[in-house]
């Protein structure tokens, strides 16, 4: 029988009913498909507008890294990896770090579920999985780098029609100098080695994993790296890609309306998701299908 210790230690693990639920569902996906299932989930349209300006934890970060890392530990890697993401994106550099260690851990046998949307870094983690299932509900986004919101790709066309303008009238100088004032030295350069960075190395996944069978896969590669992270092409970040203009693009999609069934569990284990990130403190999830989690909650302020 146990003890009180043991019990208060069982009930604290159990977590409360959102936890419950929302594990639940995960399991019973991971079950129906034979295959490991870990939740990346970010809260940032349901708390956005509780933090500041300068919050940064709904975003892909190195943090994140701890909290795979976790879920990972002692699962059977031989059945690879559901990854269902939920994301606004962010850091490039967490998130090369962030797909190097799940292929060393899964292979190429990982693929991504996109229920609602997986924008920017989220795209950029999409396109290095083997296939990515999504529904008619379901979005990826552009891949240009962006500096605190502004996009890379726009100052360097801001900067090159400076330059352009300058030369044709000497006199234009004096308009463009408080625009381009704003940018710290080395600005422009930052820019374009981001966005050769970016480009580079979705290129390279998609090469070794998404088509990694296929002859023509450079070609198919470069078709969906030229688009997708070209800032005068996609006309915004924000911009979102459906299903059917993904596959228009050459991405291996996988239609969740394809299977009922598989459908209704990837869409109960999201809504179970978006239920705990709407009504508990926590703003980002990491939780594999045996209930090991990695959860990141919002403080309440004092005073």
């Amino acid at each position: 029988m146990p003890n009180w210790k043991e019990i208060h230690e069982e009930v604290k693990s159990a977590g409360g009913v959102h936890d419950v639920i929302r594990r639940k569902y995960i399991k019973d996906l991971a079950d129906f498909t034979g295959r490991n299932v870990i939740v990346y989930y970010s809260g940032w349209l349901q708390k956005g507008d509780m933090v500041g300006p300068g919050f940064n934890g709904f975003a892909v970060h190195d943090a994140d890294k701890n909290g795979f890392m976790s879920v990972i530990h002692q699962l059977d890697r031989s059945k690879g990896l559901d990854l269902v993401l939920h994301t606004p994106g962010g850091s490039v550099a967490a998130t090369e770090s962030l797909v190097y260690y799940l292929r060393q851990m899964f292979g190429n046998d990982i693929r991504a579920i996109v229920p609602q949307l997986a924008m920017s870094a989220g795209t950029m983690i999409s396109l290095s999985c083997k296939e990515v299932v999504m529904g008619k509900h379901s979005s990826l986004g552009p891949i240009d780098p962006q500096f605190n919101g502004i996009p890379a790709h726009g100052v360097i066309e801001e900067f090159n029609r400076a330059r352009t303008e300058i030369a044709a009238d000497p006199s234009a100088a004096y308009i463009w100098q408080p625009i381009l004032g704003q940018y710290p030295p080395t600005f422009v350069g930052e820019c374009q080695k981001a966005i050769s960075w970016s480009k580079s190395m979705v290129q390279d996944w998609l090469e070794t994993g998404m088509f990694a069978a296929n002859r023509t896969r450079r070609a198919k590669a470069t078709k969906i790296v030229d688009e997708l992270a070209d800032h005068i092409v996609t006309l915004s970040h924000g911009r979102q890609y459906s299903a059917d203009a993904a596959k228009k693009l050459g991405i291996k999609i996988v239609m969740l309306e394809k299977d009922d069934d598989f459908q209704d569990k990837v869409l109960t284990v999201h809504h179970a998701c978006i239920q705990t990130l709407a009504a508990t403190p926590a703003f980002k999830i990491i939780e594999n299908q045996n209930g090991v989690a990695f959860m990141q909650m919002l403080q309440p302020m004092i005073g």
